[in-house]
């Protein structure tokens, strides 16, 4: 099931980390290149997506040489214990295509699992996969989701919080649509440490960006992904922002080398 809805305008767990008002204010969401307030990135992250759309599921396996596969797996894996509850309610935020989603899917017995995005082609593309499924697809801008207080028992996002304009704004909705003793989890990319590094700069830098515009045939597309994961704040300040939020339990779990983490919060 498709459904429409116009948004509307406008575990290794870290110690205390300060977050000041400063490194707030350097890094409030992503801005692509040419961008200058939240409306105008939030403009052009839509267009970008759907743009790359058509060749996206090829891009992100081939790019990823299918480990994005096993980051799906473990993290719906992960959240075994609500997605085995009668009649839990799931939404997979800034979905794509519905691999996280699909991935929840695949976990969960008797759960109903809702994927939102705000880039209508992508939504198109999940919502012909899904082939009998019982899926919900729903255009939604994540800064201003059309559902309730208390709406969901489980929030995921996998590689699209990211992208989004604010990444406080997007928390507390999060925070706002979970219901009491509800979870998130945020697959997200990082930049790993140590012996890794290298290769890391390298590839993503230099090889992913040049492969994947070549691709996709739009330029400057996978140009954007290194620069915004170099935007998006390390593990210890994203986990304060959380708490900040009002999530209990923030946690990060490091996946592959550091490449990819999962971030855990409570309700």
């Amino acid at each position: 099931m498709f459904r429409n809805r116009q948004s509307p305008p406008h575990l290794r767990r870290f110690g205390r980390h300060r977050v000041t008002e400063a490194t707030k204010t350097r890094v409030l969401g992503a801005a692509p290149e040419g961008t200058t307030d939240l409306e105008s990135a939030s403009r052009a992250v839509r267009e970008m997506f759907t743009a790359i759309a058509p060749r996206y599921d090829l891009l992100n396996h081939l790019l990823s040489a299918n480990v994005d596969k096993l980051w799906w797996r473990r993290t719906a894996k992960a959240f075994s214990r609500i997605l085995s509850q009668p009649d839990a309610q799931v939404l997979d935020l800034c979905c794509g295509t519905g691999d996280m989603a699909f991935a929840l899917r695949r976990e969960a017995s008797r759960a109903h699992i809702t994927g939102a995005d705000f880039s209508h082609a992508m939504l198109e593309l999940a919502s012909a996969k899904t082939a009998g499924k019982p899926m919900q697809w729903i255009e939604a801008d994540a800064l201003h989701l059309p559902f309730p207080d208390r709406s969901f028992d489980l929030i995921t996002s996998a590689f699209g919080f990211r992208n989004l304009a604010d990444y406080d704004a997007g928390l507390r909705e999060i925070r706002r649509i979970l219901r009491p003793g509800g979870e998130c989890g945020i697959l997200e990319c990082s930049e790993p440490e140590g012996r890794m590094r290298k290769f890391y700069d390298l590839y993503f830098q230099h090889i992913l960006p040049k492969v994947g515009n070549l691709i996709s045939g739009v330029k400057g597309a996978y140009s954007y992904l290194p620069a915004s994961v170099a935007r998006f704040p390390a593990a210890p300040e994203l986990l304060e922002r959380m708490r900040a939020a009002g999530f209990r339990e923030a946690s990060w779990t490091p996946y592959t080398f550091g490449i990819a983490g999962l971030f855990r919060g409570k309700y």
